[in-house]
């Protein structure tokens, strides 16, 4: 496996465990429809969360947050509204991106930013 999609596959594995630290409800992992698709869909406190997750084991392009593009943000607006769609019973959402720094001999750095839309 290219080591691009393993950092992101242990990213989302992290994020996930994270996540139900914090008293999320973790709903769904990858999840798909057509062309859209969430890393992570949770609830927490009657809010619906769209968690955008990214993982980065060098600052050498920025941080990991940085990664998400006004083009990335759009696709996950519009996946949220699909799922939306199907899971009309939502009335409260967010947006949030799930920052994650890996370090070779520490413990990941977390930073979440909330509600980005």
């Amino acid at each position: 496996m290219a080591k691009h999609l393993e950092t992101g596959r242990q990213g989302e594995e992290l994020a996930v465990e994270w996540l139900l630290v914090q008293g999320f409800v973790v709903m769904h992992r990858n999840w798909k429809h057509s062309y859209f698709e969430l890393d992570v869909v949770a609830s927490k406190d009657n809010i619906l969360h769209f968690i955008e997750v990214k993982t980065r084991t060098t600052d050498t392009y920025g941080h990991p947050e940085e990664g998400v593009t006004a083009k990335k943000l759009e696709r996950l607006m519009n996946a949220g509204e699909e799922f939306l769609y199907q899971h009309p019973e939502w009335k409260r959402i967010q947006y949030d991106i799930l920052s994650i720094r890996l370090h070779r001999y520490k413990a990941p750095e977390y930073f979440f930013l909330e509600d980005i839309s």
